[in-house]
């Protein structure tokens, strides 16, 4: 009877438990080959104020200290971020977004490197993040496609235009 009872309450339980586990990690990796050596594109990359001579949503980089910087968008809004690594001899930074602003995501770290490829560069920006609504049922424009959606195309455009900077193009 009690084992009865107990498989009765997990049939009821278990259930409403799957549906309330919240967002899931997602990622976004974008590449891009350029033509440039990888000093010179490694020089555009690690200038932490330095971000709206490259990427094309960026307006104006204002930093704060050493670490901090935010984005003002040309779209509006602005994003804050914590730079928390240089790797100089690896050629990579890594940082994260204290305030995502318009961005719909939550808890985003990324990192951008560069490597020699041929007589160019390979960059590589990727990052992992949660989508911004945090609870179950999120509205589309804070769900993970969107979160996804968002960074895959902060990424695309930052580095076809990294590489048109760098390129001189």
């Amino acid at each position: 009877m009690y084992i009865t009872r107990l498989i009765a309450v997990a049939a009821l339980v278990l259930p409403g438990l799957a549906l309330a586990h919240g967002p899931t990690r997602q990622k976004a990796v974008e590449t891009v080959e350029i033509a440039a050596p990888p000093s010179a594109v490694w020089a555009m990359i690690k200038d932490w104020g330095g971000m709206a001579k490259w990427h094309p949503a960026v307006a104006e980089v204002a930093v704060n200290g050493t670490t901090e910087r935010i984005l003002k968008l040309k779209g509006g809004g602005a994003v804050v971020e914590e730079l928390e690594a240089v790797d100089e001899a690896g050629m990579m930074l890594r940082y994260r977004m204290k305030d995502p602003g318009p961005v719909p995501v939550n808890n985003y770290s990324a990192a951008i490197s560069v490597v020699a490829q041929g007589s160019g560069s390979l960059v590589q920006w990727k990052g992992a993040f949660y989508r911004a609504y945090l609870n179950n049922d999120p509205p589309p424009e804070q769900s993970d496609e969107a979160a996804v959606k968002a960074i895959t195309g902060i990424y695309k455009a930052g580095l076809e235009n990294l590489k048109k900077v760098a390129e001189g193009k």
